[in-house]
């Protein structure tokens, strides 16, 4: 499974990638961002299913690139450029991969800005090649493992949060994907745009430069739950202390024979 989250917020863009690839018992790393960094040309590029999947659409639309990147714009066109490699790749593999008892499950998140673009823009694209555009209301996606993250998103992050805050509450999310999946872990892949620089930075951490921030907030959490106030629980656990109820008296059978 993948870990993938990317935010946007007003002032730019975050994302954050696992590295492990699962196959049976066995664990590998593998990259699972791309950069797209020319001139007014700024883009990333997450993914998320099977892995033989996602290198040959990405490796179709890198050719693509190659040859037309600069008549991308718009980002929504480089979008539309990749869910037409998707599309190929799944006229070519789906029937293959269905016979084989495996689904046809590639989960993309596109973000940047390019030349004509007034912001920095967020897309997600589904196996079908059809895709959305993040809203402020929501201002993350969240693919692979998007269960155990989304709580810690949504009570924290807000359009208006600092790019800041959106790194630290999408390693917060990752840590709890972590914590209760397998699949998920270190190292992680962090990029990071800010608005209208067409600039585009990654930044990789292993697990030992954050561990100090994982122990802080388990013992924040612990110190949390100990914390919280409590007059809620009376009603229900002083029911412990209090006497059974009395049971009612079972009334006598009439003894007699019975007539037949």
């Amino acid at each position: 499974m993948t870990f993938c989250i990317a935010m946007k917020v007003k002032d730019g863009l975050v994302g954050i990638s696992d590295t492990r690839v699962t196959s049976g018992t066995e664990h590998t790393q593998a990259r699972k961002v791309t950069v797209h960094q020319d001139g007014k040309h700024s883009m990333f590029l997450m993914t998320s299913g099977l892995r033989s999947v996602r290198d040959k659409a990405l490796t179709y639309f890198e050719e693509v690139f190659e040859e037309d990147g600069h008549g991308f714009d718009r980002l929504y066109k480089a979008v539309n450029a990749f869910a037409a490699q998707v599309r190929r790749a799944a006229q070519e593999d789906k029937e293959a991969l269905a016979e084989s008892g495996l689904p046809f499950n590639l989960f993309s998140l596109v973000g940047g800005q390019l030349e004509r673009d007034r912001e920095h823009k967020l897309y997600l694209l589904y196996p079908q090649a059809n895709w959305v555009e993040v809203g402020e209301g929501t201002p993350y996606f969240l693919i692979g493992e998007s269960a155990y993250g989304k709580p810690v998103l949504d009570r924290v992050l807000r359009y208006d949060s600092s790019m800041d805050l959106a790194l630290k509450v999408g390693y917060l999310a990752f840590d709890s994907t972590r914590i209760s999946a397998t699949d998920v872990d270190f190292p992680i892949d962090v990029v990071l745009y800010r608005h209208n620089s067409y600039h585009m930075v990654t930044h990789r951490y292993e697990d030992h430069d954050l561990q100090h921030l994982r122990v802080w907030w388990q013992d924040r959490l612990r110190r949390a739950v100990q914390e919280l106030p409590a007059e809620w629980q009376r009603a229900a656990i002083s029911k412990l202390d209090a006497p059974p109820p009395a049971r009612p008296r079972r009334s006598a059978r009439k003894s007699g024979k019975r007539r037949i």
